[in-house]
């Protein structure tokens, strides 16, 4: 081993010590929503006791006190900005975070595990907000998702229309002609199915697109690259090889903003959902009630909320401060028989 090489290896070392302190001052800020105030002194007095009792080898516990001294301040810091959380899927550097960020920046984005935790989690306040996918032009729509949005009690505030464009990445130094296997969620090797075909590189499905970048650099793999976003790569400090190798350009993923209460602003766009009863020409009736109204319907969806029975959910152009859409919507509870207004919101197209 050469100083190169050591280095390299230091290198590696404090890029994973800093993606830990990132996820430190994740949990840090998640502790404050159960917290009358950021200062705990018992806690803190814990944190470094423990800090201290298992510094071993070549760290001196004191050095480690003066070390955690800081990082306590600075979550204490971060705590006192009372940031506002937004749950999204997957690992950081997901196509969920990316479109976190499009609608707002200011926002944190959380990982959670499921999506089923993002709703538990918004509907508890331990997040501000949650952002999931709802439909994938070449994918369809996501049934999970869906069957949450019937059950679970939230709000959407708002929409991301987000272009996806996959990327191929490997760790940096790597030559692309040593690259064998590629790592990935199936549904992202699905995508770019002609392009691994066309390079003869084995796909090996992942849990995650962005777990998948995850994982490569960690593990530091050689021989091997993964599918994953631009901003993934940033993340997870790996070299971009390819960009924009999925076989479709027309790869949009749509995505929805959830909360508790309605947003402030004044929507352009609305969400409802409603059932109707098993008669010929029911849904006919609803659908007849926009267009007589000449009200522009974006999407019409029927889903399963129990053997037998169909929720439909259906968006259109519109604002609720509408007299012309309030009409339509008091026409339309009439002849369902459940009727939700799920929210009036701006949707955002990312170019």
């Amino acid at each position: 081993m050469d100083l190169e090489e050591i280095r390299k290896k230091l290198d590696k070392v404090d890029f994973e010590i800093l993606k830990l302190l990132n996820s430190r001052m994740e949990l840090a800020l998640l502790t404050r929503k159960f917290k009358k105030d950021t200062t705990d002194a018992k806690r803190e007095e814990d944190v470094l006791e423990n800090i201290k009792s298992n510094s071993r080898g070549l760290i001196d516990p004191q050095f480690c006190e003066k070390l955690y001294l800081e990082i306590i301040l600075e979550s204490k810091k971060l705590q006192d900005k009372e940031f506002r959380l937004i749950g999204f899927q997957g690992e950081h550097g997901a196509f969920s975070e990316v479109a976190s960020k499009a609608w707002n920046k200011e926002l944190v984005p959380m990982p959670c595990s499921e999506f089923v935790e993002i709703f538990e989690g918004v509907k508890s306040g331990l997040y501000d907000f949650g952002i999931v996918p709802i439909e994938n032009t070449l994918g369809g729509v996501l049934n999970q998702v869906n069957d949450l949005l019937i059950n679970r009690d939230l709000l959407i505030v708002g929409a991301v229309e987000l272009p996806i464009h996959h990327c191929l990445l490997a760790l940096h130094g790597t030559d692309h002609r040593e690259i064998r296997t590629v790592y990935s969620h199936t549904q992202a090797l699905a995508q770019c199915r002609n392009f691994l075909a066309r390079n003869h590189l084995e796909p090996v499905p992942y849990y995650d697109t962005a777990g998948a970048a995850k994982m490569l650099s960690e593990k530091t793999l050689k021989g091997t690259a993964v599918i994953a976003s631009k901003f993934a790569a940033e993340f997870y400090n790996l070299g971009i090889i390819k960009e924009n190798i999925e076989d479709h350009h027309i790869n949009t993923t749509r995505f929805l903003v959830l909360a508790n209460e309605n947003g402030k602003e004044e929507g352009e766009k609305c969400s409802i959902l409603f059932s109707t009863e098993h008669k010929a020409g029911t849904l006919f009736r609803v659908l007849q009630v926009f267009a007589t109204r000449k009200i522009n319907l974006t999407r019409i969806e029927s889903v399963p909320s129990q053997p037998g029975n169909y929720v439909f959910f259906l968006d259109f152009i519109g604002s609720d401060k509408n007299d012309n859409v309030q009409q339509a919507l008091a026409e339309v509870k009439k002849i369902t028989t459940k009727f939700k207004m799920m929210g009036c919101y701006r949707e955002i197209k990312v170019e």
